[in-house]
């Protein structure tokens, strides 16, 4: 730690025991276009890719394709396309890019059409369970209408009857509804008793935890012919016996707000249906522009390997008839022999020989030599 540190921070450094409280300042540079950009450059790219797997987001790893400049350096498939020599790799790794890039644009309309019919089934539900809701509240609204007694003042009467109690009397009857609310216990089931206005007077007993023991609530509806509950202040009666003995009459009061609210509802949602249908019934417009990238992608890739073919045909040969190969001129390519006999020279051994004045002398096995015009010899004469 103390070498990658440097010397300054190691035993013996008077200046900083003396006169900067022994502490030495270490501090750490990271160098454009360095290897330590390139590794911190390599840590952002994991840190990236791994929250593209966590997000299900792969859209964003595409390959760049800006141009070399002494700010942002190259691409490695600029680096790949000029190295070799074939552009056909920058070209390609452009169509990779346009191709990933609609395909991440796919999945997301398909993701998107996905939840968009989740959620248009969800409210086709909800409306179709409002709607037999509205069809049971309106039939109740209009038998309560139809029966109710109203008030001078325009209140409605509350001739409220409960079983095993004889009279009107409504503060004799809100002590009895106060002694049903702290001694009956149905075991979470509806127990009927009395009626109002042809409506169903109901108690049910829940049970819930307080305090480690089991502690019994009951609650209070009214119920009519559309089988639907309704309730006034939670279902809980008050202490007063007139106030308790108008809970089921309030409870009435409450059935058209009641039809209201899931008319409201079922009107914001109708409203969605529309939207989601056209969605889920759509199609993804750049399907075919897709289609065309992938088979441009394939025709580029077969011509791509197409060169690459004559250098893996080559892999197998020794060097030498590789370059051979490559040089000979179309006046080589012939016959082993001449039709007069005479052997076959390559003609650019001929062309070195006829150049050479007379130092290279081309011979043949079981001949003899050609005769050169004045030759010239070289030596040391002793």
């Amino acid at each position: 730690m103390a070498q990658r540190e440097g010397r300054a921070i190691r035993t013996g450094n008077e200046v900083a025991k003396y006169y900067a409280d022994n502490k030495v300042d270490v501090v750490l540079y990271a160098v454009e276009k360095s290897l330590d950009a390139y590794k911190f450059g390599l840590l952002h790219n994991k840190q990236l890719f791994i929250q593209q797997l966590k997000t299900n987001n792969m859209g964003a790893r595409t390959i760049d394709e800006g141009a070399m400049d002494e700010k942002t350096g190259m691409n490695f498939s600029e680096y790949v396309a000029i190295l070799s020599g074939n552009t056909e790799l920058l070209e390609k790794a452009r169509l990779e890019k346009k191709i990933t890039t609609l395909e991440s644009e796919r999945q997301a309309f398909v993701r998107g059409k996905s939840s968009s019919r989740y959620k248009l089934d969800d409210i086709l539900q909800k409306v179709e369970k409002n709607n037999g809701l509205i069809e049971r509240i309106g039939k109740d609204l209009e038998n309560f209408k139809s029966r109710v007694q109203l008030n001078e003042d325009g209140s409605y009467k509350n001739p409220i009857q409960l079983d095993g109690v004889q009279g009107g009397d409504i503060k004799f009857i809100g002590k009895h509804l106060n002694h049903i609310a702290d001694t009956a216990r149905t075991g979470n089931e509806f127990d009927k008793i009395g009626s109002l206005y042809g409506f169903e007077l109901l108690v049910k007993s829940e049970t819930s935890q307080k305090e480690g023991f089991d502690a019994v609530q009951n609650r209070f509806y009214v119920r009519g012919e559309g089988d639907y509950l309704y309730q006034y202040n939670y279902g809980n009666l008050a202490a007063d016996p007139r106030l308790a003995a108008q809970n089921f009459i309030n409870a009435l009061g409450t059935i058209e707000p009641t039809l209201e609210k899931f008319q409201k509802e079922n009107e914001k949602l109708t409203k969605d249906i529309p939207i989601l249908r056209e969605v889920v019934d759509g199609t993804w417009r750049k399907e075919p522009e897709l289609a065309a990238l992938r088979d441009e992608f394939k025709e580029l890739d077969r011509k791509i390997q197409l060169s690459l073919k004559p250098i893996e045909e080559s892999e197998g040969q020794p060097v030498s008839e590789v370059t051979a190969d490559k040089k000979q001129s179309p006046e080589d390519v012939r016959q082993p022999s001449q039709g007069n006999g005479q052997p076959f020279i390559p003609a650019r051994l001929r062309e070195i020989a006829d150049n050479s004045g007379g130092r290279v002398v081309i011979g043949t096995v079981g001949g003899s030599p050609p005769k050169v015009e004045n030759p010239v010899s070289k030596g040391i004469k002793l």
